[in-house]
This record gives structure tokens, sequence and C-alpha cells, in this order.
């Protein structure tokens, strides 16, 4: 019987290298990813701002205060926050007492297991979450009935199977992909050699919040039956 030569063997010149492993990738820097939360926070507050950016700005708000995942992020509803009220006298908070001015709370369901955890809201998340509440309804106008429960709607027509879908609906995992990948492109060609280049995943920046500690990690809680 003839001898093969091993597959990993550096006298085999056949041998095809091994593809680069896809996670994890890199890791953004901490000041990268504040300049991410920087940038979509002030576009999305900005008069001509785009439903799109508002969305991107409430992912990026919520992730860097409750490090959630876009699947944990997919299962919070508009009824998950408490953003108080609309003046700047402290509220009595559900989360670990008092609150400080302006600040608000989500309740978020992380991972496979959807453990249920209520996070503390920083005020300049608050801000761009009361704004895309106002956002949302609007792009729910055309639907008939009432708005949909999920906080994530899509901002523009789409198609399914050659069949125009309205916006307003409850947006899927592959448009938050999709929608991220839009502002990356964007970004990096206004920029260009002036800075970094994005990532096409939002998770390297995800990482970047979580691995720094800016998350609150929130108070696990009961899911009423």
């Amino acid at each position: 019987m003839t001898d093969r030569l091993p597959e990993t063997s550096p006298t085999n010149p056949h041998r095809s290298p091994s593809p680069p492993a896809r996670y994890p990738r890199p890791t953004v820097s901490l000041e990268e990813a504040e300049w991410v939360w920087r940038e979509l926070s002030v576009e999305a507050l900005r008069p001509e701002g785009k439903p799109e950016v508002v969305r991107l700005a409430v992912i990026a708000g919520l992730t860097r205060a409750t490090g959630a995942r876009y699947g944990d992020l997919l299962r919070v509803r508009a009824e998950d926050l408490d953003l108080g009220a609309s003046g700047g006298a402290p509220a009595r908070g559900r989360v670990g007492g008092r609150r400080d001015p302006g600040e608000g709370s989500a309740l978020v369901r992380h991972g496979k297991h959807r453990t249920l955890r209520r996070h503390r809201l920083p005020p300049e998340v608050v801000v761009v979450l009361r704004h895309w509440m106002t956002v949302r309804t609007e792009l729910a106008a055309e639907l008939e009935g009432s708005v949909p429960r999920a906080l994530l709607l899509t901002v523009h027509h789409t198609h399914d199977n050659g069949t125009t879908v309205s916006s307003g609906l409850p947006i899927t995992r592959q448009g938050l992909v999709l929608s991220w990948r839009r502002f990356v492109h964007r970004t990096n060609a206004r920029w260009g050699p002036t800075r970094p280049p994005l990532p096409t995943r939002f998770e390297q920046v995800r990482r970047a919040w979580t691995q720094a500690g800016l998350p609150d990690l929130g108070t696990e809680i009961s899911e009423k039956k």
C-alpha cells in the first residue's frame, strides 16, 4: 500500500491552507466604539436625521448600556422601556432604588435562555429612545391595526417573494446586519484614509464596550407568566 503524505505535512505542496477562523474577529478599540456611539447619536437627533440612523443609534445605545446582542435586541418590546418623565426631576426607579435625573431602564431577555434582566439606561440613551418612539409611530402609521410591540421596526418598504412589504414591521436579524453594513460603507467612504475603517460586524464594536465594563449588569428578575 502506498503511503500518503499527511494533510498537515509541510512537504505536501498540494495541501490547501486552512481558512482563517471567523471568530473571534479583532475587537475595535474603546475609543473607536465610543466614536461610533457619538457619531450615531448626534446624527440621529439632527432635524434631517433619517429613521435608519435613529434606529442604529438606538441599537448602539442599548448595546452600550446593556451589552445586548442582536438576538436580545430583537426581543425588546416597546413596553419593556421605562423612559421616565420628560422633565429632569429624579424618578423612583425600578432598578436599585432612586434614579439619577434623565435615567431610564430597559428589560432585556439575554441569550438562548432569555434570562430577563432590568438595566439602567443613561440619559443620553433615553433621549435617543424617546426620539425613536416618535419615529416608530410614524413608520407604522400606514399599517392596519395597532403599532407592533417590537421596539425595532423596518424603516423602508421591502420586498418578500415579489410582494411589497410596508415599513413599520418588526425587523429581522438580517435587516440589522444589512443596516449596519450600509452605515459602515457610507462612513468608510466619507472619511476615507483619515480614520480607520469600521468593521462590517457590529459584534466587534459590542465587545469593545463589554470588555471595558461599560454595560450595566442589570438585575435579574422573574418573568411573569
